[in-house]
């Protein structure tokens, strides 16, 4: 029966050219060889190698053998090497999700950096609009999401990112950025165009117009941020993005951004954190990307 061992002998024969330069190779005296040649000749009653010759030589049915070890132990050795990465946690997939759409504005740097340091690592996205991405992560659908909510479900941990504040966009002709502050009743006949989630998952609903008893006359939805600002400069309703992203889009001039006016006068300030499973979190890969994430600053 044709095994590696076999495929290696022969390669080592080939290299040395010689029983005893290829037994030193192998770590085996130079009869052991002899006899695994010979064991396998035998078995497929053919020679496989010219031993009057010098240095040896292969007949038709041993070059054949040495093609298939061409093709089969490179393939061998890296599925070696694999399997080494993949028990000490340096190769795996992991599957990123985020509920802050905007968030990939300063996430991207930091997956560039991933790539280049966990080159082994097959990143890979999913949508984060979906109705329960943290059960998503808890059955392993994905494995980080970009999250403002850290619900207390067991199993999973919250790394804590930055905190930003969640300001109304405005088009600048709009009647309300007259005003300093925008309260909730001030929005009552607005409609707020927002990314697809599910409203209750929105800042400014959950933190703002909910706790005030107010809801916005329509909902209009985009999956594009951009799309999302022109629509707003184009009057045709309202929206809340966190500071950092408003700031790129009021530099320009194409919109202006207000405060949220709270009970408390505080505004409406969010936390956002990274979640991922408890279990996973001693992984190498899933700590090299929590690292990277501790190092981040407010955009």
């Amino acid at each position: 029966m044709l095994e590696l061992r076999h495929l290696n002998t022969l390669k080592a024969l080939r290299a040395h050219g010689s029983l005893a330069a290829a037994a030193e190779e192998l770590h085996v005296t130079a009869s052991a060889v002899s006899h695994q040649l010979k064991e396998l000749e035998n078995y497929y009653d053919i020679s496989l190698v010219n031993r009057r010759t010098r240095p040896l030589s292969f007949t038709p049915a041993g070059l054949e053998v040495l093609k298939l070890a061409d093709s089969i132990l490179p393939q061998v050795t890296r599925t070696k090497m694999s399997l080494k990465r993949l028990a000490h946690g340096q190769a795996g997939r992991l599957r990123l999700a985020s509920e802050c759409h905007s968030c990939f504005d300063w996430l991207m740097p930091i997956l560039n950096k991933y790539r280049r340091e966990w080159s082994d690592v097959e990143l890979d996205f999913a949508t984060g609009f979906e109705p329960e991405p943290h059960h998503l992560l808890l059955e392993g659908d994905i494995d980080l999401l970009i999250t403002t909510s850290d619900l207390p479900i067991e199993g999973l941990h919250y790394q804590r990112l930055f905190e930003y504040e969640s300001r109304l966009v405005l088009s600048p002709t709009h009647p309300l950025a007259k005003l300093e502050q925008i309260t909730a009743s001030d929005l009552t006949a607005e409609t707020l165009i927002a990314y697809p989630v599910e409203s209750k998952r929105l800042d400014v609903i959950a933190k703002f117009m909910s706790p005030a008893g107010k809801e916005f006359a329509k909902i209009r939805t985009t999956e594009l941020t951009a799309m999302l600002v022109q629509l707003v400069a184009s009057e045709r309703g309202v929206a809340a993005l966190p500071d950092w992203v408003v700031a790129e889009y009021e530099r320009k001039g194409w919109v202006v951004s207000r405060p949220l006016k709270t009970e408390n006068g505080l505004g409406v300030y969010c936390q956002l954190y990274a979640a991922t499973r408890t279990s996973s979190m001693n992984t190498a890969y899933m700590q090299g990307f929590a690292n990277l994430l501790e190092g981040i600053v407010k955009p």
